[in-house]
């Protein structure tokens, strides 16, 4: 009985002594099992694990947000991406590549809910919805913008975003940019003004996220019926009450330190009015570039454009950050003083829908002794669009009706230059001008002419010398300039199940030729493909395999003049089940050959692992030229 006594104290006494011992042993068990969990999820990058599972909406700042799966204005599945933090809690979806694999389609679902996006919003709704409210984005200023201060005691803002029939995802990325990028000292509200838009439950179901999630700083406001974008703003303008109005369109993200710089400027002056320089947010894919520093002009059909700035411009580091002036802003993104501006008119209210409004305010802004500068160390990224997704109610020609507002106002006998581009612009009726030219002489305003003179001198007049001038040269924001490509690989581009080569059905040189696999030739040029650092593939480094990237049926893949902006012509490599496959972040598809008529052609359709989306780039120097090979 004793020697049991002994016996069990004995292992009491060990266990006992054991148990630190084995708590640790779990415990850095359970860190390795834990540590080796997040580093297989974080280093995969297969987008196959894109998951239906539904997340309640969270309120706590720097949290992934997402819809119910059932949600009419935008589904947002639960990607493995949303799961990656930086030390700061911020999403990383400035990485191009994941941002890419965001748009893969890969239901009948998503096919809908992309090309409904494209027909509603005319950008792609499937990212935009897979995409965070909190994603963090690249610091496009300059670098000296870092070491810039700001005064203590900067006037707070009133953020006025104005939207109709916009994508749910896109106008809640675009407020919460701005509630995670600002300073809660410098915001004293954001006004969301809903003009009257049409999507079923679409203010309802805003109205409940605002009301339950965000700030009470925010405010919805309803119009009682369709204003158009231009009153649409008014309308905000008179609910705000800070000394600042900043507006932004309904498809933005702010970027790091971005109204302090604006504020800074009205400050300096009441009359002074900031623009933000205007990053590109890429209507297709998502990804945001940086735009370069530019100002904006106009031409005399009046619609904006962008021109550079004089040749040694930048010669001093210090014009980097430096306020520039511009002669007219591109749209409704400025700060500028409340007072200030109903003092010098508010928009025209004359004016519908859209169209004309940024130059008639740049115009008398100028006229009438106020100042427009792009402010450099600000920066907002803009969705640009290829079309404008909605038109007027009633079908009429609004850019039209209001440049003839603004041309009667403002540009006294130079008018005829517009008239002479358009003549037809003379027979249509452009309203009651009468208030507006009261709202001149009330003001004191300089002619065209000073304006012409001192502000844009660089602008030319179509009949100088009985001739037309020659355009100025101006930055595309569609088409950023292009660096020379660094080529990766180059050989034949074979689809593997086949052994055949894709090739071109014309000659390299021609534009919009289809392509089709056909037996691989050495030494044929028509099947030598060039794999570049921008994800394109180049056919004898000439033109590019190009896709249409809309909802369209047997969407044909062919050869197109390389844009260097991605979109349809970019390819990335991914592999689902050993099946190597050319995915199109543009469209949200594969690479597939396409039989018609005895000849196969080549399109694009959801991504699977059916080996017949199976391609790889093949070297083919060590083929003598004229030999087949399968």
């Amino acid at each position: 009985m004793r020697e049991k006594l002994s016996i069990m104290r004995w292992k009491s006494f060990l266990c006992f002594k054991s148990l630190p011992l084995i708590v640790g042993i779990f415990f850095v068990g359970t860190v390795y099992v834990i540590n080796v969990y997040v580093i297989h999820y974080s280093l995969q990058l297969s987008p196959d694990s894109i998951s239906s599972r539904p997340r309640l909406i969270s309120g706590r700042k720097h949290e992934s947000l997402y819809l119910d799966k059932d949600s009419t204005y935008g589904r947002r599945d639960s990607h493995q991406y949303n799961d990656i933090k930086d030390p700061d809690g911020l999403d990383i979806f400035y990485d191009t590549f994941k941002l890419q694999l965001l748009g893969i389609i890969k239901t009948p679902e998503d096919q809908r809910i992309r090309d409904e996006g494209y027909r509603e919003h005319a950008f792609n709704e499937l990212i935009s919805s897979r995409l965070s409210f909190h994603r963090k984005l690249p610091d496009s200023r300059h670098k000296l913008c870092e070491s810039v201060t700001y005064q203590s005691d900067l006037p707070q803002a009133s953020v006025i975003i104005c939207f109709y029939n916009e994508a749910w995802s896109a106008l809640l990325r675009t407020v919460h940019s701005v509630i995670d990028k600002t300073p809660p000292r410098l915001l004293y509200e954001i006004i969301v003004v809903d003009d009257y838009s049409q999507n079923e439950n679409l203010h309802e179901k805003i109205a409940e996220y605002i009301w339950n999630i965000l700030p009470h700083k925010i405010k919805l406001v309803r119009t009682p019926q369709r204003l158009g974008l231009i009153r649409a703003r008014m309308y905000g303008a008179r609910i705000a009450t800070a000394e600042v109005l900043v507006f932004l369109d309904s498809h933005c993200e702010v970027n790091v330190k971005w109204l302090e710089p604006l504020l800074a400027r009205a400050a300096e002056n009441r009359r002074n009015v900031a623009i933000p320089v205007i990053d590109i947010i890429n209507s297709d894919s998502f990804e945001y570039e940086a735009s370069p520093l530019v100002k904006g002009g106009f031409n005399w059909g009046l619609h904006f454009r962008w021109d550079h700035l004089p040749s040694g411009y930048f010669n001093e580091k210090e014009a980097m950050i430096l306020p520039i002036e511009t002669p007219t802003m591109a749209g409704g993104l400025f700060a500028i003083n409340r007072q200030y501006f109903f003092e010098m008119g508010q928009y025209d209210s004359g004016m519908d829908i859209w169209g004309g409004e940024n130059l008639e305010i740049s115009f008398r802004i100028w006229q009438c002794r106020g100042r427009l500068d792009i402010i450099p160390c600000s920066r907002v990224g803009h969705i640009f669009r290829k079309r404008r997704p909605y038109g007027s109610p009633n079908g009429e020609d609004t850019m039209t009706k209001n440049s003839l507002r603004l041309a009667h106002v403002w540009m006294d006998d130079y008018i005829k230059y517009y008239f002479q581009l358009k003549p037809q612009a003379r027979n249509i009726n452009y309203g009651n001008i009468t208030d507006r030219l009261e709202l001149r002489k009330k003001l004191n305003c300089n002619s065209f002419e000073w304006y012409l003179k001192y502000i844009y001198p660089e602008q030319t007049l179509p009949d100088m010398d009985n001739k037309s001038p020659k355009p100025l040269k101006k930055y595309k924001k569609s088409q950023p300039a292009r660096n020379k490509a660094t080529y990766i690989n180059t050989g034949w581009l074979k689809h593997k199940s086949s052994g055949l080569c894709v090739q071109t059905e014309g000659d390299i040189y021609v534009k919009k030729s289809l392509l089709l696999l056909a037996d691989c030739i050495a030494g044929n040029q028509t099947q030598e493909w060039s794999e570049t650092n921008d994800h394109e593939f180049q056919l004898s480094k000439l033109l590019c395999l190009d896709v249409e990237s809309s909802s369209v049926s047997n969407s044909y893949a062919r050869l197109m003049k390389c844009h260097g902006s991605g979109g349809s012509q970019s390819w990335i490599w991914r592999s689902q089940n050993k099946v190597s496959q050319l995915y199109n972040p543009a469209s949200g598809k594969c690479l597939v050959p396409f039989h018609d008529a005895g000849t196969t052609y080549l399109t694009i359709a959801i991504c699977t692992d059916n080996p017949e989306m199976s391609f790889k780039l093949q070297s083919n120097d060590k083929i003598p030229h004229g030999q087949l090979t399968m």
